[in-house]
């Protein structure tokens, strides 16, 4: 076997290997998301959503025609026995600066309720857990707030 012949076997092998690649490109690692799986790439959460969160590893995103717009952005949420409910919500209503009610008149600004129990997407600190809901910086608070409306679709995992 000469010089030519080795060549253009390593040459055919390339050329399998990368037809290969190509068909199965489009199927993904198991634990990425794609958009053909139905995720928002880099989240854990579906396209048809506005708001994801992923408590475990406390971030969130904001989410427009399947695409982040805003996000990971850092989040507090609640801590134990004040757990931050995981599931499928809707935007209920929204207050620029409510004060809660069942905790001593506790300010929230910026405040997107998403969830029975008072639970919404507020400015407050990073540093410690929440009572269950999400908080947010400052500017991703107002952010979280400019952005959803009544009635859009929120996923927390």
């Amino acid at each position: 076997m000469g010089k030519h012949s080795r060549a253009a076997r390593v040459r055919a092998r390339s050329l399998v290997a990368a037809a290969v690649l190509v068909v199965l490109g489009g199927f993904g690692v198991a634990g990425t998301a794609q958009a053909d799986d139905g995720l928002v790439e880099g989240t854990p959460c579906t396209e048809d959503v506005r708001a994801c969160v992923d408590l475990g590893a406390k971030r969130a995103w904001l989410i427009d025609d399947g695409a982040v717009v805003r996000g990971p952005v850092q989040i507090s949420p609640g801590g134990p026995g004040h757990e931050t409910p995981k599931g499928e919500f809707r935007v209920e209503w929204k207050d620029t600066n409510h004060r809660s009610v069942e905790y001593e008149g506790a300010p929230m600004p910026f405040a997107v309720f998403f969830a029975e129990g008072g639970i919404a997407f507020h400015e407050g600190s990073l540093r410690g857990p929440s009572k269950g809901c999400v908080r947010l910086g400052h500017d991703d608070a107002v952010e979280f707030y400019n952005f959803l409306e009544v009635g859009d679709a929120v996923e927390v995992h």
